[in-house]
């Protein structure tokens, strides 16, 4: 990616000790991918990566995407646009409201148009007519979330940077790109652990096999009423999290997914002497319980 001095890669491995931790007997470890840029962090980078890359090759000068209205690819689209000198788009889920929240705020800020569809036109999205747009030619169209073979080969690269030997990587799951990227590029005795934060987020597995031929496991169990949907007990976990640990955590992905593990260490869902690493995907600059 052009002007990746501005990155910091490959990103640390925190320890994570607590009396959980020590009492069963684990190692965990949590992948700091949310250092990498204060507005392109975690996932939304590595997807994002290639695609850039490609927009590049291609000699496209708008970067033409979708999301909802508090999505952190739509976000970080509109940061990597300004940064990297891309013109952006943003297509919305749902109707306009202003103010403007947080995330889209940031957007129109970076500089991204943002257009909005009704959630009925936007389940069939593909089969929006561009041709609205003047300069189609000159768009490179990343799917919702990335979610696409070369966002799957930027993710791939996160197992890569870890020197360690480990027996367990996890992650948060919305498209579940991220976790089919990371399976990929795994050893034999490596597992991959999504934790989908929709609710009902099994349907995420024949996704994650369309973009793999990998094994990975899904745990559906902390997505806490669904995808933004939290509860005061998650809130305090992230907060005693932060306090213990000083790591912020996000309330959509990785508190939940944080949660998830720390919940499955207590109930024995990984043998002793397991080294489990949990992978920061970002997403605090738009969902930190502290603001």
């Amino acid at each position: 990616m052009k002007g990746s001095d501005i990155f910091v890669l490959p990103t640390p491995l925190q320890p994570i000790h607590n009396d959980i931790t020590r009492q069963f007997k684990v190692q965990l470890f949590m992948k700091r991918d949310d250092l990498i840029h204060p507005e392109i962090s975690g996932n939304k980078w590595r997807k994002l990566k290639y695609n850039t890359e490609q927009a590049r090759l291609e000699n496209k000068a708008t970067l033409l995407t979708f999301g909802g209205a508090y999505s952190n690819h739509i976000t970080a689209t509109a940061a990597a646009g300004r940064l990297l000198g891309f013109k952006t788009i943003g297509i919305i889920r749902g109707e306009e409201y202003q103010p403007l929240n947080k995330s889209l705020q940031f957007a129109v800020d970076s500089g991204m148009q943002l257009y909005y569809i009704n959630r009925a036109a936007y389940k069939d999205k593909q089969h929006i007519p561009f041709t609205l747009f003047p300069d189609l030619d000159s768009m490179y169209v990343i799917p919702e979330g990335g979610a696409n073979a070369l966002a799957v080969k930027g993710c791939a690269e996160i197992p890569e940077e870890i020197q360690m030997d480990f027996d367990y990587i996890c992650c948060a799951c919305g498209t579940g790109t991220t976790l089919a990227g990371m399976a990929g590029s795994l050893k034999s005795h490596q597992q991959a652990v999504g934790f989908p934060v929709l609710k009902n987020g099994a349907f995420l597995s024949d996704e994650i096999k369309r973009l793999t031929t990998a094994d990975f496991q899904l745990i559906t169990d902390y997505h806490f009423g669904g995808y933004a949907k939290t509860t005061p007990q998650l809130i305090q976990f992230i907060k005693d999290f932060y306090a213990e640990h000083h790591i912020l955590l996000d309330y959509v992905y990785t508190g939940k997914m944080m949660y998830g593990i720390m919940d499955l260490i207590a109930k024995n869902h990984f043998p002793p002497e397991s080294v489990i690493v949990a992978v920061h995907t970002g997403g605090v600059m738009n969902a930190n319980v502290f603001d």
